[in-house]
C-alpha cells in the first residue's frame, strides 16, 4: 500500500511539473507573439522611411555624378541620416514671429506634430515655437502645393481639406485634417521626395519656414 501511494504521489508530482510546464510554455509563446509584432510594427515603419528616404538618395548621387562630369551643383540636393539642412534644436537661438491663432487651429498643429514620425521628439518648447509661428494660408481645388524635386523650405500641417500624394505619378495617399507634410526637405536636406496636390475645393493649412538658408 505504501508502495502505491508513494506511485500516486510520484505521479501527481509530474501531472503538476507538466502543468507548470505547459504554462511556461503558453507565456513564451505568448511573448514571441508579442515580438514577433513588435519586429513586424519596426519593419513597416522601416520600410516606410526606406520608401521616402531612399528615392533622395539616388537623386542625390545622380546630381553628385553630374557635378564630377562639370555640371553646376544645385543646392539642397544631398542627404544625410542626420539632420543638415535645418536642426530644429537651432530654433532656440533664433527668433520665430508670432500669428494669433484659436486654440481650437493650436492644439491641431500640436497633435500634428507629435503624431508625426520625425517631428514627434521634439521638446515641448520647440513645438510650442513652431505653433506659434505657423501661419495660415489657403489652396482651391488641384493646387499644387508641393511639388515632387523642388527645394522646399516649408512644412506645413493641414486644417481643412484633402490632399493626395504622389510619387513618380503614382498615387500613395490621401490625407486629411491633422497631418503634417513637407518636413523631410527641411530636415534632410533633400529636394520635395513627393507631389502634393489639394482634392477638395477648400483646403486651409498652416505653414512654417524654415528660418535658416
Amino acid at each position: 500500500m505504501g508502495t502505491l501511494r508513494d506511485l500516486q504521489y510520484a505521479l501527481q508530482e509530474k501531472i503538476e511539473e507538466l502543468r507548470q510546464r505547459d504554462a511556461l510554455i503558453d507565456e513564451l509563446e505568448l511573448e514571441l507573439d508579442q515580438k514577433d509584432e513588435l519586429i513586424q510594427k519596426l519593419q513597416n515603419e522601416l520600410d516606410k522611411y526606406r520608401s521616402v528616404i531612399r528615392p533622395a538618395t539616388q537623386q542625390a548621387q545622380k546630381q553628385s555624378a553630374g557635378t564630377l562630369q562639370g555640371e553646376p551643383r544645385t543646392k539642397r540636393q544631398a542627404i544625410s541620416a542626420e539632420p543638415t539642412a535645418f536642426d530644429l534644436q537651432d530654433l532656440s537661438h533664433v527668433t520665430l514671429p508670432f500669428y494669433p491663432k484659436s486654440p481650437q487651429s493650436k492644439d491641431l498643429i500640436k497633435e500634428a506634430i507629435l503624431d508625426n514620425d520625425f517631428m514627434k521628439n521634439l521638446e515641448l518648447s520647440q513645438i510650442q515655437e513652431i505653433v506659434d509661428c505657423m501661419y495660415p494660408v489657403e489652396y482651391g481645388k488641384d493646387s499644387c502645393i508641393i511639388k515632387e524635386g523642388d527645394v522646399g523650405s516649408l512644412v506645413y500641417v493641414m486644417e481643412d481639406g484633402k490632399v493626395e500624394v504622389t510619387k513618380e505619378g503614382v498615387k500613395l495617399c490621401t490625407m486629411g485634417p491633422g497631418k503634417v507634410f513637407g518636413e523631410l526637405a527641411i530636415l534632410y536636406n533633400c529636394t520635395r521626395t513627393a507631389t502634393v496636390k489639394s482634392k477638395t475645393f477648400f483646403l486651409f493649412c498652416q505653414y512654417f519656414q524654415c528660418p535658416f538658408p
